[in-house]
């Protein structure tokens, strides 16, 4: 397992903008600099294999992975009972790239396996956003989702290097940004990279 220069886990609930500022972050530092890590995409990959079900569609925004989203998380939670690190060890074991982003960490576990096997390049970054944002962005609440360990397990009890505010407003974003992006900057620059 190589280790990168900077690993910047993100975490943040659903229709909060993880996706967005995580793009938007590796289109500024460059794709050949920068790899984004989804925590979901083995747990979709695995269980779309077990289930016969279509990887393409569990992996975008669409209803059909909202039809399946509960039954996944808790097939995902039954894998982390047997060993915590599983799916973080399937992201990181072919990743070459300076910095590595970690776009959806959801639970403790997950952030103690970077802080431990990455401690000195762990960056950990929360994206909040607004219910009413959330919800102008497509978010309605969910039992058995939204109040599950997936979206609750890190809203307390986690030291955040780097809050950022996505309540759509462009330049306050910009402005959170800019000091998080030369953060990163730095680091590569210290790489040699």
């Amino acid at each position: 397992m190589t280790t990168p220069a900077l690993l910047l886990l993100f975490s943040g609930k659903r229709k909060s903008g993880k996706d967005f500022l995580t793009d938007r972050i590796q289109s500024r530092l460059g794709v050949e600099n920068c790899t984004i890590l989804r925590l979901s995409a083995p747990i979709k990959e695995q269980y779309a294999k077990e289930h016969g079900l279509d990887l393409e569609q569990l992996l975008g925004p669409s209803e059909y992975k909202e039809r399946y989203r509960a039954e996944m998380i808790c097939w995902g939670e039954k894998k982390r009972a047997c060993d915590p690190g599983y799916f973080c060890r399937l992201i990181v074991k072919d990743v070459k790239s300076p910095v590595w982003i970690v776009s959806d960490a959801r639970r403790k576990s997950d952030v103690q396996w970077f802080q431990r096997h990455f401690a000195e390049v762990t960056q950990t970054v929360r994206v909040v956003a607004s219910q009413e944002t959330r919800s102008q962005r497509g978010w309605t609440f969910t039992a058995g989702v939204d109040d599950a360990e997936s979206e609750c397990g890190l809203d307390d009890g986690v030291h955040w290097d780097w809050i950022l505010t996505n309540d759509g407003e462009p330049q306050e974003l910009e402005r959170q940004l800019c000091p998080l992006l030369e953060f990163a900057q730095s680091r590569l620059a210290q790489s040699g990279h």
